[in-house]
């Protein structure tokens, strides 16, 4: 108890010594009672810390969690995608934050292989590299094996040493917190504050069991085999365990290396049309995305072929949101906005008693305006933005997974334009929605059958079935945006609860004999 109060205690303080409150007070107003605290806990007798005021907001704001280390970094990343909890424009904030750290040593990572893969394994890893890059959960290095008789260039990825303890300690410090805000602030309880820190917990954790990753790689590789023109790196696992995972080496140019892809003569154009195909396709088609196609995920292989990497952020959508998505896409592409409204009033998205034809004319006013557009002020993306303001107001549920496919979509069209800077987001996305409407039965008589199955169970390898369970489960948990009251997470949840009562209950009683015994002695 005490050791959680300490840890407590030291995050609370970084918090309060840094820019962090100013910033989110900007946004969010914090109750008077956490403005207090932070001002008591940010006393100190040396001179305040000077904070970059020549950057903006968001500049500031992700300074300072990257500053605080890997749990503070983590919880940015999830909230990131969650403007339900922290609102639109913070979230916005928060969007460009980088996940980097110092590299550990060489010499610790190759500990780290050796144990977890055994001496016979780390032996014959030839010619590993000092880190070539590193985050907060993990580096990568680049090294060779022999896979049966043939050299293979290979990028291992490593966890950092003691990453699991110091994470999990510091975000059951942050839950106890959540805990006494939601008892004290009683406004806080709707956000269900504990909840969310939790399934970053549950989350996370499985993001530092690298088979998990690992998983995520082999089934998107699986999905995609026959997408030509789309590559994604084969997984050893044979060199994979759950502190390393081993894949191939990329040889490629990055998407952000617009001039040298031109001097390789490298169609561009044709490029970005096929990244934003390519996402679509996942989407509507399997069900399952890469949700973090950032430019630095994103290579260009000697062939051409689109390459991602980095595995971690994969977004899932069941059978009714697959379906939901193709046929309000194309409904918007056809100018069909009754159609529209029509699905969101067969999937059960809005309440029956809506109006068909007021919903209908919510969807024109987001329709008509984007045609008077030019080409490249579309996005798919703020179209879906706009589509979840305005069905809101007809008591629309929140979809947190349609929300990481909306973010997704607008980081995948800023990927392109930076390419092709005219490329049509409609006429591109066209075929792909066209195509597989037609491949399907016709959704609007097969929805209630979808709603029936939502969820997709991730491809199983034999040598991890129990992996292979906790991964599905976790991309359940991050496509719902909560635990489900039948699932082992939900009743670990509640012994936590039960816990922080007691630790919260303690703490009242201890902080009254201090009372009494202080009035007694003075």
């Amino acid at each position: 108890m005490l050791r959680k109060i300490i840890i407590l205690f030291k995050l609370a303080r970084k918090v309060a010594m840094s820019d962090i409150l100013n910033i989110t007070s900007k946004f969010k107003k914090p109750p008077l009672i956490i403005k207090i605290l932070f001002k008591i806990l940010s006393f100190s007798f040396s001179s305040k810390k000077r904070f970059n005021t020549d950057k903006d907001e968001g500049e500031r704001l992700s300074d300072s969690l990257e500053s605080m280390g890997t749990t503070f970094i983590k919880l940015g990343q999830f909230l990131a995608t969650r403007p339900d909890i922290i609102g639109e424009e913070l979230s916005k904030k928060l969007e460009n934050l980088q996940d980097r750290l110092p590299p550990f040593s060489l010499l610790h990572a190759k500990e780290i292989i050796k144990n977890d893969l055994g001496e016979n394994t780390y032996n014959s890893i030839i010619n590993l590299s000092e880190p070539v890059a590193a985050a907060s959960i993990a580096q990568v290095h680049k090294a060779q094996i022999n896979d049966g008789g043939i050299i293979k260039d290979v990028a291992i990825k490593i966890l950092r040493p003691d990453i699991k303890k110091i994470f999990n300690e510091e975000i059951d410090a942050m839950m106890l917190f959540a805990f006494l805000v939601e008892s004290i602030v009683k406004k806080t309880k709707r956000l269900k504050l504990v909840e969310v820190v939790f399934l970053l917990k549950e989350i996370t954790n499985l993001e530092m069991d690298l088979r998990f990753e690992a998983a995520a790689a082999n089934e998107y590789a699986e999905n995609t085999k026959n997408d030509v023109g789309f590559q994604v790196p084969q997984i050893y696992w044979n060199f994979t365990s759950e502190n390393v995972m081993t894949l191939d080496w990329v040889d490629g140019v990055s998407i952000r290396e617009t001039e040298e892809l031109k001097k390789r003569n490298l169609n561009t154009e044709k490029i970005a049309e096929n990244i934003i195909q390519s996402f679509l396709r996942h989407a509507v088609r399997d069900g399952f995305f890469h949700a973090d196609m950032h430019q630095g995920n994103i290579f260009i292989n000697n062939n051409g072929h689109i390459v991602p990497i980095d595995f971690g952020i994969m977004g899932r959508l069941d059978k009714m949101s697959k379906r939901f998505l193709a046929e309000i896409l194309f409904g918007f592409i056809q100018r069909d906005y009754r159609k529209v409204a029509e699905v969101h009033l067969m999937a059960g998205l809005v309440p029956k008693n809506v109006p068909i034809d007021d919903l209908a004319q919510a969807l024109r006013s987001i329709g008509e305006p984007i045609f008077g557009q030019a080409v490249k002020d579309i996005s798919g993306g703020k179209l879906l933005k706009q589509l979840f303001d305005v069905t809101e107001k007809f008591n629309m549920q929140t979809q947190p997974q349609l929300l990481m496919l909306q973010k997704t979509m607008v980081v995948v069209e800023g990927v392109a334009r930076k390419l092709n800077p005219n490329t049509n987001i409609w006429t591109t996305s066209k075929p792909v929605l066209e195509n597989w409407l037609k491949e399907t039965k016709n959704p609007m008589t097969t929805i209630n059958e979808t709603i029936q199955n939502t969820t997709e169970a991730i491809k199983r390898l034999p040598e991890f079935p129990e992996i292979m369970d906790k991964a599905n489960q976790a991309l359940t948990y991050l496509a719902s945006g909560q635990i489900p009251q039948d699932s082992n997470s939900y009743t670990a949840l509640n012994i936590k609860k039960t816990e922080m009562t007691a630790l919260r209950n303690q703490s009242i009683i201890s902080l009254l004999v201090l009372v009494i015994l202080g009035l007694l002695v003075f």
